[in-house]
């Protein structure tokens, strides 16, 4: 296969099909035609002699050799933004594209804020900014749709590199006036005594609350469910006594209010939660990304 084919249209559209599973969806993202999709894949296929996707019903699924080309295009990908970020830094930071991909407690307030205050500094650069499901975020790194990835504990990932890895104890959150919100510590059994504000059962702060109850025989009343932590805090905030939890980054604006407080919990389990800043291994970032690694770590290390 020629060099400059690498380099070509048929690349692109090869793996939007390898990311969206289907050449109708990948057709949609490019917005081109299906057909012009699948004559670039056959294109590939053709100079290649191979195939490269396995051919199902509900979609197309990379064979061996789709994931060998996807691998060796996203790095070529990934080489060519990290030249044009140095080409750009060679007029200092005035240019440049940063993608994060976050869980949603850090989404909310704590990266919007600090990603304001480094543009006040590099006006030039543009940021994308994607909530994701703790699990989805080091995929995401890996694939090459974000430089940064910021979640909280996790088990060790092939081909992440770990920046910082910060401690992030869960806190009990309540109103102002709540019966407990005087206290400087709480147990997990004061706080069970409340309604309870939870998010899913596959959420870190869920796994760790049930595994510390579990340990130590307590029962709680869940009072309100829900995927969007904000509206747990939310409920918490508007009182009747309930009980959210959340992480002291996530929540520091909501807290300068006076209408909430966050008490450290003294369970070990409730404690034992990390933040992680996570970079694809291997990976030169462009300037624009290995400034702003550095200022979040620096800011979050900061904020101890």
């Amino acid at each position: 296969m020629s060099l400059h084919a690498l380099q070509e249209t048929a690349v692109r559209y090869f793996l939007e099909v390898v990311r969206t599973g289907s050449v109708k969806e990948a057709a949609l993202k490019l917005n081109v035609a299906p057909s012009a999709v699948s004559r670039q894949v056959a294109r590939l296929e053709r100079e290649l002699d191979t195939l490269l996707f396995d051919r199902h019903a509900r979609g197309m699924v990379p064979n061996a050799a789709g994931e060998l080309l996807a691998a060796h295009a996203k790095r070529v990908q990934q080489d060519i933004e990290r030249v044009a970020g140095e080409i750009q830094g060679l007029r200092g930071l005035r240019s440049g594209r940063v993608r994060v991909a976050s869980t949603e407690g850090f989404a909310f307030d704590f990266l919007p804020t600090l990603i304001s205050r480094f543009r006040a500094r590099h006006e030039g650069i543009r940021f994308h900014l994607e909530v994701c499901p703790p699990h989805e975020i080091p995929g995401r790194i890996r694939d090459g749709e974000a430089d940064v990835g910021i979640t909280l504990s996790s088990v060790p990932e092939p081909g992440i590199r770990i920046e910082l890895r910060h401690p992030s104890p869960i806190l009990a959150v309540m109103a102002s006036d709540h019966p407990l919100a005087a206290q400087r510590q709480l147990s997990l059994r004061q706080v069970a005594a409340y309604p309870l504000g939870l998010p899913p059962r596959d959420s870190s702060i869920r796994q760790l609350l049930d595994i510390s109850c579990s340990r130590q025989g307590l029962q709680y009343v869940q009072a309100m469910s829900s995927n969007h932590a904000n509206a747990l805090v939310s409920f918490a905030a508007a009182g009747g006594g309930t009980i959210a939890f959340y992480g002291e980054l996530s929540i520091r604006t909501q807290l300068k209010s006076k209408a909430l407080v966050a008490i450290p919990l003294k369970d070990r389990e409730l404690n034992e939660r990390h933040l992680e800043v996570e970079t694809l291994a291997g990976r030169s970032l462009p300037d624009a990304g290995k400034a702003f690694v550095r200022f979040l770590t620096d800011a979050i290390k900061a904020s101890a």
